[in-house]
């Protein structure tokens, strides 16, 4: 069959929930037999968000190949259960860097390059790339920003451009936009949905279906009425108030068929019958009443949850498949070199310690680290987490305050997390780390091989710096446990301490592989830990592990 595209677009204000949608409509299709790809275009002219601060972008989501993503992509393949590629997330500054680069090669042949048709051009070409590289049936496009936003507009004229190039059976826009409630008149207000849907058709886009957005639930008078004003049908008004529960979305949209208007219009028949048994198990534990165990998240962004949303996310899968329900404490490091929270990590029964870069708050989470491991505590480090884990124990075994990374302090006495050789010359900061899917060996008998229940597993890397393995004997000696090395057996992936229930650190960022109905085993074991700590019944239902 012709390939089928689904274009997402938002109106009114950022940050409405398009990419929560993308995914969940993604997954409503995926249950009916179709092969789904999800791709994000970003009007900002960074090449990737890979040197952005997670203050202005959040998490930055990697994927096997090594891209370095949009965190929506973390949605799009946590509700469809996805493995996704470098051409589903493409910014303005691939599109322009690539048009100068053939522009430079004399490609054009000594032509004007301009807007359109050039850049419109390559644009449509990368969203040509989806289908190709990855088979899907039906490709989700979701547009970033807003609906007039100047960056915007060479993305959203390529995509007007795509519906006369594929035909009208296979395309269909959608317009997420917010209706604000106005709480001195109690009115939910249409008004700025009605000039967005304006501003959008002024490109030369109709909508098909709208989804509006609410914090109130949205009446059928109102539906009507943006039916009406935006000239589109009725049962293509969808309203979405805001859900208390993340992955309740694709059963609210379930509920108001929007799987089938959306076939419809694609001219589609379902493959399969949907089951949403497993979803709607996933929603009715995350509602049920279930015994609380509390995890210090310590990190350096805590102000801007989306920094850590893989790791938060991987957190609470773990905790609904074993009946619990996640308290999750937000510690910032810097307060810890102040002073502060220290109670807050007295009374946790779980410290986990994501990755970052940069040496600022560095203190404070080897702070929480040394916590943790003098408590027994139960600790998981992630990435950076796991080095400062090793610089932490580093200290503990020489009796120096002159261990460290060479990232943080490059005349440190001992490095024993230091650039691996390859990367010893490379000035620039962009894709320059080990990125992607990386093999690693699982040692037997370990809290890691047994957490895996296999000997091999393939995780997802982001970092430059590594283990020193000048360090490795004299270390194990004294009770390191490198429960995961490459297959060369050249570098640790996986620490582990012996004499601890529960402290290991990971290389890798596995966070990025977990999946609501699937969680990660590593979350798994240490959520397992941290109940213990707690005193805390857990359930513990069989889960065979698979990477898809």
């Amino acid at each position: 069959m012709n390939t089928k595209y689904i274009f997402i677009t938002g109106g009114v204000v950022s940050s409405v929930g398009k990419g929560v949608t993308a995914a969940a409509i993604g997954r409503i299709l995926k249950n009916r037999g179709f092969k789904i790809a999800v791709q994000k275009l970003d009007p900002y002219i960074n090449v990737d968000p890979g040197t952005m601060s997670p203050y202005q972008h959040g998490e930055v989501f990697v994927l096997d190949d090594g891209a370095e993503t949009d965190l929506d992509l973390g949605h799009y393949e946590r509700f469809i259960d996805i493995r996704l590629n470098r051409v589903c997330n493409i910014t303005t500054g691939q599109v322009y860097a690539e048009v100068i680069a053939k522009e430079r090669r004399g490609d054009y042949l000594g032509g004007t390059i301009q807007v359109i048709p050039h850049i419109t051009n390559e644009i449509k070409r990368r969203i040509g790339l989806v289908a190709k590289s990855t088979g899907a049936e039906i490709v989700i496009v979701e547009v970033g920003g807003t609906v007039g936003d100047i960056e915007g507009l060479p993305f959203l004229e390529a995509l007007r451009q795509l519906r006369s190039d594929l035909g009208r059976d296979n395309t269909v826009y959608i317009h997420v936009t917010w209706l604000p409630y106005i709480g001195a008149t109690d009115e939910i207000k249409t008004k700025p949905t009605q000039h967005s849907v304006a501003e959008l058709r002024s490109i030369g886009i109709t909508p098909d279906m709208i989804v509006a957005r609410s914090d109130k639930p949205i009446k059928e008078n109102l539906r009507e009425k943006i039916a009406q004003f935006c000239d589109v049908e009725k049962r293509a008004v969808i309203p979405m108030a805001t859900a208390s529960i993340l992955y309740e979305i694709p059963l609210l949209l379930e509920k108001e068929n929007v799987a089938e208007y959306l076939m419809e219009r694609l001219n589609l028949q379902p493959k399969a019958k949907p089951d949403w048994s497993g979803w709607e198990t996933l929603v009715s534990e995350t509602r049920r009443k279930k015994p609380k165990v509390s995890v210090a998240l310590v990190g350096k962004y805590v102000e801007l949850h989306d920094a850590y949303i893989s790791v938060r996310e991987a957190l609470k899968h773990a905790a609904l498949f074993l009946g619990l329900e996640l308290d999750l404490k937000w510690v910032h490091s810097t307060d810890l070199e102040k002073g502060k929270s220290l109670d807050t990590l007295e009374r946790v029964s779980g410290i986990i310690v994501p990755g970052g870069f940069g040496s600022r708050g560095i203190e404070g989470k080897i702070i929480a680290v040394k916590h943790a491991r003098e408590k027994m505590i139960p600790y998981f480090g992630l990435c950076l987490g796991m080095q400062l884990m090793v610089v932490e124990f580093g200290r503990h075994v020489l009796q120096t305050d002159q261990v460290n990374s060479s990232e943080f302090d490059i005349a440190t006495e001992h490095p024993v997390i230091d650039l691996m050789p390859d990367q010893q010359n490379i000035k620039d900061m962009g894709g320059t780390m080990r990125l992607g899917l990386y093999p690693c060996i699982l040692q037997s008998g370990s809290i890691a091989s047994r957490a895996y229940g296999v000997k091999k597993v393939e995780e997802r890397h982001r970092h430059r710096f590594e283990f020193n393995n000048k360090y490795r004997e004299q270390f194990a000696q004294r009770g390191m446990i490198y429960s995961g090395l490459s297959p060369d057996k050249n570098l640790v992936e996986i620490v582990e301490l012996k004499d601890h229930p529960f402290m290991l650190g990971t290389q890798f960022h596995p966070e990025f592989l977990s999946r609501p109905t699937r969680p990660h085993p590593l979350f798994l074991a240490f959520m397992r830990a941290a109940a213990e700590k707690a005193g805390v019944e857990y359930m513990d239902p069989p889960l065979l592990y698979t990477q898809k």
